[in-house]
């Protein structure tokens, strides 16, 4: 069989490739080969997510077992998180050893839109038994201030 990579260049500076076998397809923009064709996407898995609120803060856990704190990031702004990761594969058992192999080895990201303004200075993650859990205090918009005027 005919092996081919094709790149197909996103709207963002990131580009994806796709590895394919089967029959030979010149055009990276007709993704109806699927049906004829075995293919691999080389992308980052999308992490499972629970996101819930309470009257003070927006909360997400996710399973994040097996990854080392190192290998995780998480990027907040005011509306959106970005959490990025990776889970090392164990290479002491080599492929034709294995039986049965369903777990999920390498990077994986999630970019989730919040459902309110969220303080990003004051969040926390902490991680627990492989379960991570992120507080994003929501964004009081009925807090008032008394601003002082100044002489100068």
């Amino acid at each position: 069989m005919e092996e081919e990579e094709l790149e197909e260049n996103s709207s963002s500076d990131s580009s994806r490739t796709i590895t394919m076998s089967g029959k030979n397809h010149s055009d990276s923009k007709d993704l109806d080969y699927k049906k004829e064709a075995n293919w691999e996407e080389e992308l980052d898995a999308e992490l499972t997510v629970d996101l819930y609120q309470t009257q003070n803060e927006i909360i997400i856990q996710t399973m994040v077992a097996g990854v080392q704190p190192d290998n995780l990031s998480i990027t907040i702004t005011r509306d959106m998180i970005t959490i990025r990761g990776k889970r090392e594969e164990n290479k002491s058992v080599t492929d034709e050893n294995y039986f049965v192999q369903e777990l999920y080895w390498g990077s994986f990201s999630r970019t989730i839109s919040l459902p309110e303004e969220v303080d990003p200075e004051e969040a926390e993650a902490i991680e627990k038994h492989g379960l991570l859990i992120i507080r994003l205090p929501k964004i009081n918009k009925n807090k008032e201030t008394r601003l002082k005027v100044k002489s100068i």
